[in-house]
């Protein structure tokens, strides 16, 4: 046993049983160890929950970076739903997402914002959009996880059903086209100083 095995066994635990479900005795239980043992690689519960939620971004973390030739509204635009796609990868994942600080992710975070600056983004704005675009995609993917699915909910004749892929893409376009309007040339100083 190592600590890339008890993460992974925690994240099959998850799928299986759900955020609320996992615990450290059943984790130890599926690792067939005791439950002090976990205590080697993790000292609480809270750290092992951070380590299933870096370990569930893997996917998003190895993405490419953006290069000085990308456009920078389609690189954000993709990197915004490689986000979303790690978060549905995981029962729970935005919630297991939710809260936790990117420390393993710094570097890449900073060249992704160097990147836009570069692009002729605003500094501040970049800053803005990039928490704007995070905290949206995990609110997006946390109603979406939590959506009994059709016919469990009992809404009025009139009022349609969600597509959540499709009322994902119409407010990540909201978010791209403000961003846009102030990264644009001849943008206010009043607009561009609405947000400091």
């Amino acid at each position: 046993m190592n600590r890339e095995a008890v993460i992974t066994e925690a994240l099959g635990l998850l799928d299986e049983v759900g955020l609320d479900a996992v615990s450290t005795r059943q984790l130890a239980k599926r690792l067939g160890v005791e439950q002090p043992s976990l205590y080697w690689y993790f000292r609480t519960k809270k750290d092992l929950l951070a380590a299933m939620a870096e370990a569930a971004m893997a996917p998003h973390a190895a993405q490419p970076l953006p290069t000085r030739g990308d456009d920078w509204r389609d690189w954000f635009l993709e990197n915004t739903r490689s986000f979303r796609r790690a978060l549905l990868m995981r029962r729970d994942g935005a919630r297991l997402h939710a809260g936790t600080v990117p420390a393993g992710d710094l570097d890449r975070i900073r060249r992704k914002m160097d990147f836009l600056i570069t692009s002729g983004v605003p500094e501040r704005d970049a800053q803005m959009a990039m928490l704007t675009a995070s905290r949206f995609t995990v609110g997006s993917a946390l109603e979406e996880q939590a959506d009994p699915g059709p016919g469990t909910a009992a809404l009025p004749a009139d009022v349609p059903a969600i597509d959540h892929e499709s009322a994902f893409e119409a407010g990540l376009a909201l978010i791209l086209d403000g961003l846009e309007q102030r990264t644009a040339p001849g943008a206010s100083d009043a607009c561009r100083q609405a947000i400091d």
